[in-house]
């Protein structure tokens, strides 16, 4: 059975969190970080996406966006997932999956959890 696809709604900002598998690290260097940056900044660009405010812990990172379309969030992190993933472990000599599962994305409807 395929995988439902999450709720994206244009216009309206998302918090989405992704998690590294077994809680491993998904950034181990300011070179890390950086090149994730980039990633995001380019992806977002490329599909219509806002980004609004960020944090990147060792583990895991969130992210505060707002799509232009209903199709650019989950095309900007499959993007950046397989881009990142490919970089992270060309340059520390690893294979296998760098993720815990798919990122998690919750709609963000009140101000109050905006803020």
């Amino acid at each position: 059975m395929a995988r439902q696809p999450r709720l994206t709604v244009a216009g309206y900002p998302h918090h989405v969190i992704q998690r590294g598998n077994d809680r491993q690290a998904i950034v181990r260097d300011a070179a890390d970080r950086e090149r994730l940056l980039a990633l995001w900044q380019e992806h977002a660009q490329t599909f219509k996406v806002a980004i609004h405010a960020y944090v990147i812990m060792d583990n895991h990172f969130h992210l505060l966006l707002t799509p232009e379309t209903d199709e650019g969030l989950p095309q900007m992190m499959q993007a950046v997932g397989r881009a990142y993933v490919r970089y992270f472990n060309l340059r520390h000599q690893r294979t296998g999956t760098l993720w815990e599962g798919r990122y998690r994305s919750n709609l963000i409807e009140s101000e109050r959890y905006l803020l």
